[in-house]
């Protein structure tokens, strides 16, 4: 996670990467994260206000037999308990849990996998799973995303990324995690 000051914003910008998360009680932040098949999951506790958001890359957990640790947060499961657990230690109640969700642009192409489509199926199962209403949504599609979440209001700005305009390293990144996960 990366914390800059936005005198634009005139608030403290925390850049969520993949495998990361952040939770909050304060109003004066904001979340961002670069979206490519990757998801953001924003978190409201409509009653306390506590927030949180996290940035995974890959759906569900680790093939068995591998290194991957179990607490992973680039896998989907690990991410969204790890997030939901932090929101918790700091006053959130599951049972006011409200969900918006971003992401999984099928952002390459590959033919033995389609990651933007298992992270979308994963995360709607999950959060169904966990009777966490989705708000809203904007998911799926050929291009990337740039996201910036503000918990006060729970207000999500989205501005999409042409895929040939999606920064060469994003691209890279997802491959290389992808290669290493195939057997």
């Amino acid at each position: 996670m990366k914390k800059i000051f936005s005198p634009k914003l005139k608030r403290f910008v925390h850049e969520i990467y993949a495998g990361g998360f952040e939770v909050t009680g304060k109003k004066n932040v904001v979340f961002s994260a670069l979206l490519g098949s990757c998801i953001a999951v924003c978190l409201k506790d409509r009653a306390t206000g506590t927030s949180g958001m996290n940035h995974f890359m890959l759906p569900g957990k680790p093939r068995k037999g591998s290194a991957v640790s179990n607490r992973d947060a680039r896998y989907g499961a690990y991410s969204m308990a790890m997030l939901v657990d932090a929101m918790l230690k700091i006053g959130a109640n599951k049972n006011t849990l409200e969900a918006k969700i971003f992401g999984g642009g099928q952002v390459y192409e590959m033919a033995l996998s389609n990651v933007a489509g298992a992270n979308i199926d994963f995360i709607a199962a999950y959060l169904k799973a966990k009777n966490i209403p989705v708000l809203a949504s904007n998911i799926g599609g050929r291009y990337g995303r740039k996201i910036y979440f503000f918990p006060e209001n729970f207000d999500v700005y989205v501005k999409r990324i042409n895929i040939k305009k999606i920064l060469p390293a994003v691209k890279q990144q997802e491959k290389s995690f992808l290669q290493n996960r195939m057997p």
